[in-house]
């Protein structure tokens, strides 16, 4: 859907009376920015004599965050279609509603898991990486920090709408381990 159409349209879906793509899609978005920033800054330590001592982790980061950005990037499109089968269920039986509306809330979550690990590789960066991409890694960690809040929100919003209480306890204490990590 998005991933190969311009952030254009993009914007302007986002900006338009529908109900997708909304907030976790954006949130994954910005998940994205933030895992390409940790990217720029990996890449311009790469190969240069002055960092060759740490090359080998920042070789290990890029990795990472070139992962993390190519699923956010995916979550974009995967928030907006679970959410339509939400947006599309609300008149259905019960048990296909709830059935969407777990799916639809294991993305945001997803999204918050994937950003708190974008987040962990921030320290290092800003300790090895090429002094002249610290600014770029701190708008990466500042992004990354802002996508898991949002993210997060998104997943607390659906909480009281689900019954199965297994599901939110599970999910209250996935919040629960990764917000300790953004403080």
């Amino acid at each position: 859907m998005y991933k190969d159409n311009s952030l254009k349209t993009y914007l302007d879906d986002l900006a338009a009376k529908k109900p997708a793509p909304g907030g976790g899609s954006a949130a994954a978005l910005t998940g994205a920015l933030g895992c390409a920033l940790l990217s720029m800054a990996c890449n311009f330590t790469v190969g240069k004599e002055k960092y060759k001592d740490v090359e080998p982790k920042i070789k290990s980061a890029l990795k990472e965050t070139e992962y993390l950005r190519g699923r956010f990037l995916s979550l974009v499109d995967l928030d907006v279609r679970a959410y339509q089968k939400v947006f599309n269920s609300r008149l259905a039986k019960e048990d296909v509603y709830q059935k969407n509306l777990i799916a639809s809330t294991r993305v945001p979550l997803e999204i918050g898991v994937l950003a708190s690990k974008g987040y962990g590789l921030c320290p290092l960066l800003k300790k090895i990486a090429n002094k002249y991409l610290i600014s770029d890694v701190r708008v990466g960690e500042e992004l990354l920090k802002s996508c898991f809040k949002s993210a997060i929100f998104n997943v607390i919003i659906n909480l009281p709408l689900i019954k199965d209480k297994g599901f939110i306890s599970q999910t209250k204490k996935t919040i629960t381990d990764l917000k300790y990590r953004f403080k």
